[in-house]
């Protein structure tokens, strides 16, 4: 088994109408390379009498990838937000992650980039830049 480092991971993204062909994004931040929010899919009821109702209910997957301030794949990512801004709609995405590490792969399907920062922050060093994507769906698998 590999190293459980983040460094061997593999990101590819391809944007329906931008990017067909999936470009492998690069130059991550150091101390932050991507990150999933909690999802909950359940929701629950309790009546007054004490019995408790649940029901299965879909929920977006909200991802987080951050990358230092000089990565290229940060263009993608700008004319992504500018060809939505342009259309006045969004432009779909679809992703694979893999990490060798623990043996799995991620199919992402059908996000859009729900948030960015526009430039990065300017400090001795400029900053990492963070982008969102919302996944309709996030499904893992053995390598």
């Amino acid at each position: 088994m590999a190293s459980i480092s983040a460094a061997n991971s593999v990101v590819m993204l391809a944007i329906t109408g931008l990017y067909t062909v999936p470009q492998q994004l690069q130059g991550f931040s150091a101390d932050d390379v991507f990150d999933a929010e909690a999802v909950s899919d359940v929701e629950v009821l309790m009546g007054v009498d004490g019995t408790l109702s649940a029901g299965y209910v879909p929920q977006p997957v909200k991802q987080s990838i951050t990358f230092q301030a000089d990565s290229a794949s940060i263009l993608m990512f700008e004319a992504w937000s500018a060809a939505q801004k342009a259309a006045g709609d969004v432009y779909f995405a679809q992703g694979l992650v893999t990490l060798p590490g623990v043996g799995r792969i991620y199919t992402c399907s059908r996000g859009v980039l729900s948030s960015y920062s526009p430039l990065p922050t300017a400090k001795k060093l400029l900053q990492p830049r963070k982008f969102g994507i919302t996944w309709e769906s996030v499904i893992g698998a053995s390598l």
